[in-house]
């Protein structure tokens, strides 16, 4: 359930162009209007930059969103806790763009989805308005300050701070910017609210209130119409009432309508209605305004757990942050679309949006694709974690912050939670409670539908102080071996897993012996997925202690995918020197996600695939390229979510292992085990088998029937390039991606998992680059440039066509002493 505003076509050029006015029939038909396109860029103050007249000739153009840090090449001089990129210092965006006469009596707004940070906004020299937060959208009204049938300006300064996040946050305007011309009666930004209160096979009731503003002085007659679609566009339902305005008012007004045999909103069926809401006087719409919602019921219980249309779901969740890997944190549609797949097909059905306010894409997107949302409002709260924090604008602006999100996503059928906070240090105090309740409260008085919760790491702290008490639905963060003793002392409590694990790993490296340590030297973290922080634990104890307290709803592992920043278990505390986190660089990204950054899976992915999905898998680790190591032991680990597995070793079978029968030892540094020894898993299956070159091939049965099968060879040496990209049509937008991922083989075709060529990239065709990685926290090629070396055999090129594209794109990856390889990515019509 969320707002949208219906995007304008055809209206660009008039308003993104100097010269030419824009076209009257785009504001009659009420259409928010993307303002991304043809900005002027520049880093650095800039004293008169927010003038009208300012010479900015020799500023970058750019399209939005854009984000200036990940365009730069990583240095030690920044700190690697926020990715080794300059995400810090002030910059300027100037744009121009011209409003015909006509428009004038029309009230103008500019909306930014989202500024980082500290945001101060001027039209024609004035400043409009200002946003400190960087993770959420603001709307501001230029009207006053325009200049009708003249050219216009407005400038964006940004002035983020070093340090005001625990983790890479980008840099500049990084999610979308619209602006909007309404009539002075119209519906309020983020101004309609849907809820289904009464729902069943026959019918779902609808109440949907909406925020009306009426801006003229005098009182004003209206009629506000209502048409309810279905996702194929279909009339389901509509009301139509009057109603009076005060003058220089605003007004909440509900209209109650019934759809009959609703289609319910479900992981499987996540179908989307739209509420299409007309303001009129006689024949004219004064304003339209479309929201997207879907009729379904949650509950959570403390019993039964989550419920959602009365079935209980077990929360297979992931924490995210928010940045796209190679691509930053400028927000891409496709690009978050295919970070979800990648989850989705680990069997991910929740989202944690950590520890921020998301972009709206990605709650489009959940919607769509039928994954369930906690909605987080922030990191900290009065008390900061780092020297710039948010913490500094607390006072003044959390409460309009919270609401803002909450109104803004409120329509959303994915999101089932709202989270007040992460790990917050007021648990450590004993009135940190007042500010839980407060928080719960004005949450509350937006929001009754969804339960209020919180992320607490600190045991028993946020009990003993009374934060757990003022929330609804209680998570906590690394304690699964206290979730039953916590039920057991508050059988009335619901709670969750809201971090878990915390495991580390670099994709496709491992460590002998199998031990929870990195190797000494090491820049790189062990694939058997034993080591991390001493809070950390492998999935597998998660998995135990959610068996054995099936009243928790579920576990949100940390994290889906690694992220920017934040180089755990790299860079700890030991190592700051001035505000810095440079003790280990060149590590500048995590190691936590059960995929790497550029979305390939480690093997943990498939572990987590093994316990959440049914269609039959199996996976086998390490490689078996062990040159040098012939005779000597090898731990071969298998997961699979058939019954048992046989390994064969060069076609000699080594036996078969019976899924929670024959039991893998693995170590952990948790600090609730240190003293336990090894836990024996039941999750994972496991040989010892001295390495001798050829293949290992692993077979998963189930009723004595195979289902599923792995194999891996040894490699020769490397001797082409492959590339698989995961879409060769894309659409001729400008924004549409296609993945493609880069692989290096031997002359027979096998994948060289330890290989590491440096691959150039050219592209010919209407496409650039957009961006490359390899996956590797370490590698410090810039992800915007021509070539990636692969790390472990893999890289990824990311493609962007051009606007109204139609020439083919062609992409070619050569290296040195290897053979090359091209791939086509051709154009379909824009949607």
């Amino acid at each position: 359930m969320k707002n949208i505003k219906v995007l304008g076509i055809g209206l660009l050029c008039g308003l993104m162009s100097c010269s030419q006015q824009i076209p009257q029939q785009d504001y009659e038909s009420l259409e928010e209007i993307s303002f991304n396109d043809q900005w002027k860029f520049s880093r650095g103050k800039k004293a008169d930059a927010m003038k009208k007249d300012f010479n900015d000739a020799s500023w970058k153009s750019l399209d939005l969103p854009h984000d200036w840090a990940i365009e730069e090449p990583f240095d030690i001089a920044y700190n690697s806790r926020t990715g080794g990129l300059p995400v810090h210092g002030e910059a300027w965006y100037r744009k121009e763009f011209n409003v015909p006469s006509k428009m004038e009596g029309k009230k103008a707004f500019i909306h930014f989805e989202g500024v980082m940070n500290n945001a101060e906004v001027f039209i024609n020299g004035k400043k409009i308005g200002e946003r400190p937060y960087g993770y959420i959208g603001f709307e501001l009204d230029m009207t006053q300050y325009l200049n009708f049938g003249e050219i216009n300006t407005v400038a964006v300064k940004c002035a983020p701070e070093d340090l005001s996040a625990r983790w890479y946050p980008g840099a500049g305007i990084y999610r979308d910017v619209w602006v909007e011309f309404k009539h002075p009666i119209h519906i309020a930004f983020d101004g309609t609210f849907i809820k289904t209160p009464v729902i069943s096979e026959e019918k779902a009731e609808l109440v949907i209130d909406i925020d009306v503003v009426n801006s003229l002085e005098k009182q004003s007659s209206i009629d506000i119409e209502t048409i309810v679609q279905n996702q194929k566009g279909e009339k389901v339902g509509n009301i139509t009432k009057s109603y009076k305005l005060d003058k220089n008012a605003q007004k909440t007004v509900s209209q109650t309508l019934t759809i009959e045999q609703p289609e319910i909103w479900s992981m499987e069926n996540p179908h989307l209605y739209s509420a299409v809401t007309y303001i009129k006087q006689g024949d004219e719409v004064l304003d339209k305004y479309v929201s997207s919602f879907g009729v379904r019921e949650i509950e959570f219980l403390a019993k039964e757990g989550f419920l959602l249309n009365g079935e209980r779901i077990q929360l297979k969740g992931v924490c995210l942050h928010h940045d796209q890997g190679p691509l930053g944190a400028a927000v891409n549609r496709r690009a978050k679309e295919r970070q979800l797949q990648i989850m989705k097909d680990m069997g991910v059905n929740a989202i944690r949006t950590s520890h921020n306010p998301p972009s709206k894409v990605l709650l489009e997107l959940c919607d769509k694709m039928g994954l369930v949302v906690i909605d987080e409002a922030f990191d900290n709260w009065k008390i900061g974690k780092v020297e710039n924090g948010y913490n500094k604008d607390w006072d003044k602006w959390s409460e309009i912050d919270l609401r803002a999100m909450i109104r803004r996503d409120r329509n959303h059928p994915s999101i089932i939670m709202w989270s007040i906070g992460n790990e917050i240090l007021e648990q450590t105090k004993k009135d940190g409670w007042k500010e839980a309740r407060r928080l719960a409260r004005i949450t509350k008085s937006e929001d009754t539908s969804r339960p209020v919760t919180a992320g607490f790491n600190y045991h028993p702290l946020a009990i003993v102080n009374k934060l757990a008490h003022e929330i609804d639905v209680v998570g906590f963060n690394y304690f699964p071996m206290r979730y039953e003793k916590i039920l057991e002392e508050y059988p009335e409590w619901i709670v969750y897993g809201s971090e878990t694990s915390s495991c580390t790993s670099s994709r496709g490296y491992y460590d002998l012996p199998v031990e929870p340590k990195v190797a000494e030297g090491s820049k790189q973290v062990t694939s058997y997925d034993l080591v991390g922080p001493p809070w950390a634990y492998p999935p597998d104890l998660e998995f135990d202690m959610l068996e054995k307290s099936p009243r928790i709803l579920g576990e949100f592992m940390w994290t889906g995918f690694d992220y920017l920043g934040e180089p755990t278990p790299f860079g700890g505390k030991d190592n700051w020197t001035n505000g810095y986190w440079n003790g280990d660089w060149p590590s500048h990204s995590s190691y936590f996600g059960a995929a790497d950054l550029c979305g390939f899976p480690k093997d943990r992915y498939f572990l987590y695939q093994s316990q959440w999905t049914k269609t039959p898998m199996v996976h086998v680790l390490p490689h078996w390229n062990w040159d040098g190591k012939e005779g000597e032991i090898i731990p071969i680990h298998a997961f699979t979510n058939a019954e048992e597995v046989e390994l064969f070793v060069n076609g000699k079978s080594f036996g078969k292992k019976v899924k929670g029968v024959d039991l893998t030892p693995i170590k952990m540094t948790h600090r609730d085990w240190k003293k336990k020894g090894p836990m024996m898993s039941k999750y994972r299956l496991s040989w010892d088998v001295p390495f001798t070159p050829g293949k290992i091939e692993v077979v998963a049965y189930t009723d004595k029937k195979e289902v599923a099968r792995k194999v891996i060879k040894t490699a020769g040496k490397p001797h082409h390039i492959v590339l698989e990209a995961d879409r060769n049509l894309i659409a001729s937008d400008g924004k549409d991606l296609s993945y493609v991922t880069v692989k290096v083989v031997d002359k027979d075709g096998n994948f060289c998992y330890t290989a590491s060529n440096d691959i150039q990239f050219e592209v010919s065709g209407d496409g650039k680059i957009a961006g490359v990685g390899n996956g590797d926290a370490t590698s410090v090629t810039p992800h915007k440039g021509k070539h990636m070396e692969v790390f472990n055999g893999l890289a990824l090129a990311i493609i962007q066509g051009t606007k109204n594209a139609s020439s083919p794109i062609k992409l070619t990856a050569t290296a040195e002493g290897l053979a090359s390889a091209e791939t086509i990515i051709s154009f379909q019509q824009s949607l």
